[in-house]
């Protein structure tokens, strides 16, 4: 057994997932300590931030809650380095956690919360001198954070975000500003701090939070303003978790702010949330910056487009005409969405028919597999021969299905069914 101990030992500190899995069907204990200062393996890979080797070792049965020398646990020690998702995954392995407990995870994130990850990481190191630090990027989820590292001690700066999501599933409504001053702790809309208030708060759903997050948009601050467009942009998606969307046709009400922000960025977020509303003055706020400067907004301007969503009746002459000409559009984020707009729209003007096969040879393959699909859609028979100019599909990549819908579109010819 002593060398199935060591073997799991040196899996974990390898960070060797498929090792560790092994060692532990071989019989190692999941609680197994380290063999230097004693503790279990599963803290070593909680420091390491291997979610991997932590679910691995929480399945074979390692306990976070196992007290330490120090008085810790591996939960509590997840809390202190910071990462959001680490702590969520040990926290929901031994759900429902005692109050007790509950109470000091609490009282632990909100210290490092409140003292913030670098003068907290000076006050345990007693170290002076530079702090080295890294972006954390986690590329399925689209978030990132940043990693900090004195003295051998590495910390991430998540913890407002691993309080946020404590109070939540504990049941605590934290009063708006609080959220607020979390949220603008850590100004970027990628940043998992930021991410994680603007769910908080988008889980919500009541008027309350509503217009409390539409008042931010009276803040003399960008950053405030870029706020609360993000969290009316995630009060309008609404509560994934019960389907509730109570503010799912409520954009109208944006448009004062829309007409008068001249921030591209907070602009292209109030635009976002109202294109889930359709109404004449919602259109003509988007036809407005037609010509915007920032791709971002320009490429929105389709989205507001009012028509009904069966294709009933087609757009205006005229807001058509804006859509071609964003067709034409010199950035490639701008094409991309309005081809992904051509591709949905059911309209049958021949002028929607042929920007699509334009775009066909756009320089950017996701744009031609979109228009090429987009033609198939509307049972245009140029679909065929537009097909090659797809490309060859990197096989590494998901498999994106809309590559049958010219075969699709071929079956329907020969059966005499429509789309």
């Amino acid at each position: 057994m002593g060398g199935t101990v060591e073997r799991l030992v040196a899996a974990v500190l390898g960070g060797d997932v498929d090792e560790v899995r092994a060692s532990l069907e071989a019989g190692a204990d999941p609680d197994t300590l380290d063999g230097t200062d004693g503790i279990p393996v599963l803290c070593r890979a909680v420091a390491a931030y291997d979610e991997p080797v932590v679910a691995a070792l929480l399945a074979a049965g390692a306990d976070p809650l196992r007290r330490l020398p120090d008085g810790t646990t591996p939960l509590l020690r997840a809390v202190d380095g910071g990462s959001h998702h680490m702590v969520d995954v040990l926290a929901r392995h031994r759900a429902p956690l005692p109050a007790s407990v509950r109470q000091e995870l609490l009282a632990r994130a909100r210290h490092w919360a409140e003292t913030g990850a670098e003068a907290e990481l000076r006050r345990l190191t007693g170290l002076t001198g530079p702090v080295e630090r890294v972006r954390i990027e986690d590329d399925q989820i689209d978030y990132w954070c940043e990693q900090l590292t004195l003295g051998g001690v590495t910390v991430r700066d998540e913890h407002r975000a691993v309080l946020t999501s404590m109070e939540a599933r504990y049941g605590i409504r934290t009063h708006f500003d609080d959220l607020v001053a979390r949220a603008l702790a850590h100004p970027d809309r990628g940043h998992v701090v930021w991410c994680d208030v603007v769910f908080t708060l988008g889980r919500r759903v009541d008027e309350e939070t509503w217009q409390w997050s539409r008042d931010l948009l009276n803040h003399p601050d960008r950053l405030h303003r870029l706020l609360g467009a993000d969290l009316l942009l995630s009060l309008i998606f609404g509560d994934l978790l019960t389907g509730r969307q109570p503010f799912w046709t409520r954009g109208r009400e944006l448009v004062p702010w829309a007409e008068q922000e001249q921030d591209p960025e907070v602009l292209a977020v109030v635009l976002h949330a109202m294109t889930h509303d359709n109404a004449p003055e919602i259109e003509a706020v988007g036809l407005s910056n037609l010509t915007h400067p920032d791709p971002r907004v320009r490429a929105l301007v389709p989205e507001t487009l009012e028509y009904p969503e069966d294709g009933s009746s087609p757009v205006r002459p005229e807001s058509l005409t804006a859509v071609l000409t964003l067709a034409r559009d010199e950035d490639p984020f701008v094409r991309e969405a309005v081809c992904h707009w051509l591709a949905h729209y059911r309209g049958r003007e021949p002028e929607a028919g042929d920007a699509l096969v334009a775009l066909t040879h756009d320089e950017r393959q996701p744009i031609r597999l979109c228009a090429v699909s987009g033609l198939a859609v509307r049972d245009d028979p140029r679909c065929v021969e537009a097909e090659h100019r797809i490309g060859p599909v990197d096989p590494e990549l998901p498999y994106d299905e809309r590559l049958l819908d010219v075969r699709r579109y071929q079956r329907r010819q020969e059966t005499g069914e429509s789309f």
